[in-house]
């Protein structure tokens, strides 16, 4: 185990742990729900565009991705920068019309907005199961790239790692909240730019320059310096345009990204975040894909892709500067993980109990109670789910985002923009894209060599546009 690494670390976690005990207290003084849930909608510019952005950057892009770009070359970088407009498409989309409708009805979840939209509680309870159902998939990603991490460099068995990292970030979710969660997002933003700053110029020199590093590549596989990628994983137009859907455009729909369009303050802070976040993207998605492709020169023959990064730290930087780093890719896991956890909760508590039971919303302590339970038991199954992990995080991914995609996309796009939009096409939508997804997904079936993503949408807006002329009209008021 390795001292020098672990002090720097426990200190940031000492700090995050801070953060949220100061979350807590701040929202002693207003409802529960709200603040809990959406902080209280006090988010600024910068603080808004820190906590999509980092919501988003999780142990994919600081793992998964850089072990893809690690086995599969230039190209795999190239693909990555597809994800750069996803904050300002997200925000620009989602934005201002999701924050009007959020306040007018009061609503602190995604699923709140759907029923005030659609006012049908079958499109709640489907958007519900399959957000926890795909939440739990991704938040199992988390755990797994976390545990990897502190496996890596710390020297630490891999159970021990997931158990270490599920304490803690359960904990801190509990205490604080979605306000804990979007102050920690914005700390851990800014440690994760400053990180991969730091860790691709100890790969570049360590690898005696990107020049050399170049040469290197060409002399492993020439096909890893070409921008269409490697035999095994040819980047054709297909695949890019799968890509694109499933990690831009889709991305409309994740509900923990959209929930933050609820929770800014006013329009300046919302225009400020669509710029702000954007250049973190491009900083973040650039830094670490080229960091995982050019450590391929200083490493090349890692069996497990997905270990580059954390190999890399502990070759190319010293034990504490590599501690002080090892925060830049936890901030990244926790970023997310924290959000999802803190959605689940919400989607459980809100979304489901409180549907059932409404007058349990004036026993606040009860639901106070009932939250902790929740993100806590949550964790424990993460924990479980974890032990087994597959070779390469990225694929169990972008599985989970596409069911989310599948399922919410056009129910939140169409529910905002289409002004005839209705239930009966909401609940058409979810059940034949998300069915789609899955089927396709399970028995390999692809049209055109497209990712099950691209015709499971089609198959839903087309489902939408059908199943909205039986329905009853739902106008946005």
């Amino acid at each position: 185990m390795n001292n020098e690494m672990i002090l720097p670390l426990l200190a940031y976690l000492f700090f995050v742990f801070g953060v949220a005990f100061y979350a807590y207290r701040k929202r002693q003084g207003g409802s529960f729900i709200s603040e809990y849930y959406i902080g209280g909608r006090s988010m600024s510019g910068f603080v808004l565009a820190m906590t999509t952005a980092a919501t988003y950057v999780g142990a994919s892009s600081f793992i998964g991705g850089p072990g893809a770009a690690y086995k599969y070359g230039l190209g795999w970088v190239l693909l990555a920068m597809i994800q750069v407009p996803a904050v300002l498409l997200s925000l620009g989309a989602l934005g201002k019309k999701f924050a009007l409708l959020a306040r007018k009805h009061n609503s602190v979840t995604i699923n709140d907005m759907l029923l005030a939209r659609y006012q049908n509680k079958v499109v709640v309870w489907l958007a519900s199961f399959a957000l926890l159902l795909s939440f739990f998939a991704m938040m199992a990603v988390q755990f797994i790239g976390a545990g990897r991490l502190l496996e890596t460099t710390l020297g630490i068995p891999y159970q021990m790692a997931v158990i270490v990292f599920a304490a803690t970030v359960g904990l801190y979710t509990f205490i604080g909240g979605f306000r804990a969660v979007v102050l920690t997002d914005t700390i851990q933003g800014l440690v994760m730019i400053v990180g991969t700053t730091i860790l691709f110029g100890g790969i570049v020199y360590a690898a005696g320059g990107v020049e050399n590093a170049m040469n290197t590549l060409e002399a492993i596989n020439p096909q890893l310096t070409s921008p269409y990628g490697i035999d095994e994983r040819p980047l054709d137009f297909t695949f890019m345009t799968s890509f694109w859907v499933l990690v831009c455009f889709g991305l409309i729909g994740l509900p923990h990204i959209a929930v933050r369009s609820m929770a800014y303050k006013n329009s300046q802070a919302l225009h400020q975040a669509m710029i702000i976040g954007t250049i973190m993207i491009a900083i973040l998605m650039l830094g670490m894909h080229l960091s995982g492709v050019l450590g391929r020169a200083i490493v090349p023959d890692l069996k497990v892709p997905d270990q580059v990064i954390p190999t890399l730290m502990v070759q190319v930087l010293p034990p504490v500067v590599a501690g002080i780093f090892l925060a830049a890719p936890m901030a990244a896991i926790m970023s997310s993980i924290d959000s999802m956890l803190i959605q689940s909760s919400s989607t459980l508590i809100k979304d489901l109990y409180l549907a059932v039971k409404p007058n349990a919303i004036n026993n606040e302590k009860k639901i106070k109670l009932f939250s902790t339970i929740t993100t806590l038991t949550f964790t424990v199954f993460l924990v479980f789910a974890a032990m087994n992990p597959p070779d390469m995080l990225i694929w169990l991914n972008l599985l989970s985002l596409g069911g989310l995609e599948a399922t919410f996309l056009w129910v939140i796009i169409l529910g905002l923009y289409w002004k005839k939009a209705n239930a009966t096409g909401a609940i058409f939508s979810i059940l034949a894209g998300l069915s789609s997804y899955v089927l396709m997904t399970i028995f390999k079936f692809s049209i055109f060599n497209f990712h099950a993503i691209v015709p499971s949408l089609i198959i839903g807006l087309i489902a939408f546009i059908i199943g909205n002329q039986f329905g009853a009209r739902n106008l946005i008021k």
